[in-house]
């Protein structure tokens, strides 16, 4: 099946249901399922080996998505904030391709590298225009790749990660129900287009037929104008948005907020204050803590609104270290944790996270990852507890070999959260001629708190954990680098330690 069908679906039994408003624009969903096929015939006519998105979330995203399932053609969105020599590196391996979005730079940077390039505007405004030239039109039946997303390339060149419209619909019609949704239903989208969790939730909303809000550029008091202007139900949030969202609140940003029942949060670790804060700030609304990775079509576990509510009503520790976790695995995924050796862990033992599923790709262009078995290494360390939760502690290859003795910088960020004046922290490996690696700390004081006692912090963690955890080295920082999905960058703390 293709990926398409969602949208034919949708429009078939709601075709006059608003779909989509950005900038204030709004598209039914039949209008979204005639631009698609619109966009079809640029494709073909295009004759393009991909279509690529460089440009910030629009219903030009949407179409082209569709589009280029239609036209049985990789759909490959585009980070555009790379660097230009980083780009066109990427453009280079998907050419020809029909591009949207930034024609200036794509023209400057690649443009001899045989590209169909629309600005948004164009892209739209023709896809509207165009119809089928045959009503028998025949569609890409969806047995190849429907997306194809660059990696972040942080230790090496970006891996070009391939989800099959399989994989895609597996995790789909596995965890949404076709036309769930109530017509005043609304979903605010403020993750970027090239982005699996942005994907994911176009496909899982429009299957649901609920209303897509855009917005393109986030900033706290637009995120709260809209869910008022909008009504919206359902929100996905990354960490350092949620953070934001709640300083604006506190600083006396008001907006009517009835409405909003659903948060999803993830792509980053959710600080333990900022979620307990929300669930205060917001208490008509479902929390739900979504991991998962772009080889794996986006979610493998939950940690729901019920898990959230006992985890924070609770004066069992235990049970309230649950808010810290993310959940148990969704049912369609099987999760296991392995050793070293590739051994299966019992509860409580820390090692490396597998997945299997339908939803779980594990393909790249250049080779598959998956073990012979179909098991995806996701290269996140962590454990699951005697109850069946996850709990993260990190990349595996963040791992802090001391001595032979390995460390999860997570554990160790734990600790030094709990003092009162330490807004955030950041712990990771540095070099160390007597063992090797040594624990290394850049933290962030809390407003209007003075930096902590470095000896004071070394104690906490000696006395919480053990020894060899203690850092040799403490960096005050006035904050700490995260990238736009609120995944916290140690290459760049490392970096900074070392200077």
């Amino acid at each position: 099946m293709n990926i398409a069908l969602l949208l034919e679906m949708a429009a078939e039994a709601a075709p006059d249901r608003v779909g989509l408003v950005c900038d204030g624009k709004r598209w039914t969903y039949g209008d979204l399922l005639e631009a698609a096929r619109g966009a079809f015939e640029l494709i073909q006519e295009s004759e393009a080996e991909y279509v690529a998105l460089l440009d910030e979330s629009s219903e030009a995203a949407v179409i082209a998505v569709f589009g280029a399932a239609l036209a049985g053609v990789p759909y490959c969105p585009l980070n555009y904030r790379l660097p230009d020599a980083d780009l066109g590196a990427l453009l280079g391996r998907i050419a020809p391709a029909l591009v949207i979005g930034d024609e200036e730079r794509v023209i400057r940077i690649a443009g001899d590298q045989g590209h169909t390039v629309f600005t948004r505007e164009e892209f739209t405004l023709k896809a509207q225009e165009t119809y089928p030239a045959d009503d028998a039109r025949e569609y890409d039946p969806g047995e190849g790749v429907a997306i194809q997303l660059f990696t972040s390339g942080t230790t090496a060149a970006p891996k070009a990660a391939i989800l099959r419209h399989s994989n895609l619909l597996g995790y789909i019609l596995g965890t949404v129900e076709f036309a769930s949704a109530d017509e005043s239903d609304a979903a605010l989208v403020v993750v970027p287009p090239y982005h699996i969790a942005g994907i994911s939730a176009l496909l899982s909303s429009i299957y649901a037929g609920r209303k897509i809000v855009m917005l393109p550029n986030f900033t706290p008091e637009e995120w709260l104008r809209l869910v008022e202007a909008e009504a919206i139900t359902n929100a996905f949030v990354v960490p350092t948005m949620l953070t934001r969202i709640i300083t604006a609140m506190e600083n006396g940003v008001t907006a009517e907020l009835s409405t909003l029942r659903a948060v999803a949060y993830g792509g980053g670790k959710m600080p333990l204050e900022v979620i307990t804060k929300a669930l205060g700030l917001f208490p008509e609304a479902g929390f739900t803590n979504a991991y998962g990775l772009t080889e794996t079509s986006s979610t493998v576990a939950l940690l729901g609104p019920d898990d959230h509510r006992e985890a924070f009503a609770s004066d069992d520790p235990k049970v309230r270290a649950r808010l810290a976790s993310l959940g148990k695995p969704i049912p369609t995924v099987e999760m296991e944790i392995r050793g070293e050796n590739g051994e299966v862990l019992g509860p409580g033992e820390p090692g490396e996270i597998y997945v299997r599923g339908e939803q779980v790709s594990g393909e790249y262009k250049e080779k598959s990852a998956l073990d012979p078995e179909g098991w995806f290494p996701t290269r996140d360390a962590g454990y699951i507890d005697e109850h069946g939760y996850l709990f993260l502690s990190g990349r595996a290859d963040d791992v802090i070999v001391r001595g032979g003795e390995n460390m999860s910088p997570g554990e160790i960020e734990d600790v030094l959260l709990t003092h009162p004046a330490v807004a955030d922290a950041c712990a990771c490996a540095i070099p160390s001629v007597e063992w090797g690696e040594a624990v290394g700390v850049a933290i962030v004081p809390r407003e209007g708190c003075d930096a902590p006692d470095e000896q004071e912090l070394k104690d906490l963690v000696r006395a919480r954990l053990r020894s060899s955890r203690v850092p040799e080295k403490i960096a005050v920082v006035g904050e700490l680098p995260y990238n736009e999905m609120g995944k916290l960058l140690r290459r760049k703390v490392k970096e900074l330690l070392a200077e």
